[in-house]
């Protein structure tokens, strides 16, 4: 038990900092997202983060309030028990799909209009093949943009069709 408690920390602390730079969150909030990831749907209390992230009740507090301020963070209650047990919100996780959806389909976008501009210059003007555009890559980005974009797709499809619980 004590292996797989220092696992997860270790495992809190990498995720953390990753979380940290992509959601642009402070550390703490960081941490507190990482180790709710890590706990999963049982839920985690305000006093586990107390204990394991270190951290005083007044930070823990603050970094709570803003993670649900940002739904990041929802929570449920059991009966009979006062305690909230905090969870990720799955619709953070949407809107985060939603979001690199997004993001993919400008890029996609951006190259298709790249590769028509190279391909209208290698037609019009570039009479010597050797110094036309190579349009490889722009097809095989275009590609990966594409199946990756399907991926996700049918990810978030699983999600908002309780397919599976996170």
């Amino acid at each position: 038990m004590e292996n797989i408690c220092e696992h997860k920390m270790r495992l809190v602390e990498k995720l953390g900092v990753h979380l940290e730079n992509r959601e642009q969150l402070a550390p703490v909030a960081a941490r507190i997202m990482a180790y709710v990831i890590l706990t999963g749907k049982k839920g985690t209390t305000f006093e586990e983060l107390v204990k394991l992230l270190c951290a005083s009740k007044s930070t823990i507090s603050t970094h709570i309030n803003h993670l649900q301020g940002l739904n990041k963070l929802e929570y449920f209650t059991k009966t009979g028990d006062r305690k909230k047990y905090f969870i990720i919100n799955k619709d953070s996780i949407i809107h985060h799909i939603d979001n690199l959806i997004n993001e993919w389909q400008e890029v996609r976008e951006l190259h298709l209009e790249i590769k028509a501009y190279k391909n209208s210059i290698n037609n019009q003007k570039i009479e010597k093949t050797e110094e036309k555009f190579d349009l490889n890559f722009h097809n095989d980005y275009l590609k990966f943009i594409d199946e990756a974009s399907a991926s996700i797709k049918e990810l978030r499809n699983k999600l908002t069709d309780k397919t599976f619980e996170i």
